[in-house]
């Protein structure tokens, strides 16, 4: 297993690229005509969503880029490449639009249960966040490292659940800006994620980089 600092790092990055406050606002509005009972059963829904897509992501990962032959390296450039522009429309303050397109926000409006589709995927859990486990999952050595992710994938489901939990306050305390402002600062902490994972496959692809330092 790693260290504990490490998991400390890979708790915050899951929770930034998962990024709750984000989805606030979208969970306000599609349960803003049902009763506390069903905004909690929602909010509970998208959770276990969140935990169960992640932990999926852990486990069976590894045995997908097995399947069709992508190396560990290349995958981490290319989640690096994908965390980058999700880090990048956080910047924006245009997670929405990036995780979700036009259709699927209508066909949202229509739906009776939206704790899975779409707020736990794509809004919650997207090709981001699944990438960023699976790189993690790759990382460390042996079962037990994968049971600890397993564990912070749990963690992020409950945290998740928390934040939903507190829609409706968090969304009447911080406000729009407010929102607006704490999505920036998890976007320069996801860039910088970005670039740690990026560089950590280009040396291996290009290992003449490695030397020049």
């Amino acid at each position: 297993m790693l260290a504990f600092a490490a998991y400390l790092k890979i708790l915050l990055a899951l929770v930034v690229i998962v990024d709750p406050l984000a989805v606030v606002p979208v969970y306000a509005a599609l349960t803003a005509n049902d009763s506390p009972a069903v905004r909690a059963r929602v909010a509970l829904t998208a959770s276990l969503t969140v935990a169960g897509v992640l932990a999926g992501s852990v486990l069976a990962g590894e045995a997908i880029l097995n399947w069709f032959g992508i190396t560990i390296a290349s995958f981490k450039v290319g989640g690096g490449i994908l965390i980058l522009l999700m880090a990048i429309s956080m910047l924006r303050v245009d997670t929405l639009r990036e995780r979700q397109t036009p259709e699927e926000a209508v066909e949202a409006e229509h739906k009776e249960s939206v704790g899975v589709v779409p707020i736990g995927v794509p809004l919650l859990v997207g090709p981001g966040a699944m990438s960023t486990a699976i790189i993690y999952a790759v990382d460390g050595p042996g079962l037990m490292h994968r049971m600890a992710l397993v564990g912070l994938a749990l963690l992020v489901g409950l945290i998740t659940w928390i934040c939903l939990q507190a829609a409706v306050p968090l969304s009447r305390l911080l406000g729009r800006t407010g929102l607006n402002v704490v999505i920036r600062l998890m976007g320069v902490i996801l860039a910088a994620v970005a670039v740690e994972i990026f560089c950590a496959g280009i040396v291996v692809l290009l290992p003449g980089l490695a030397g020049n330092h």
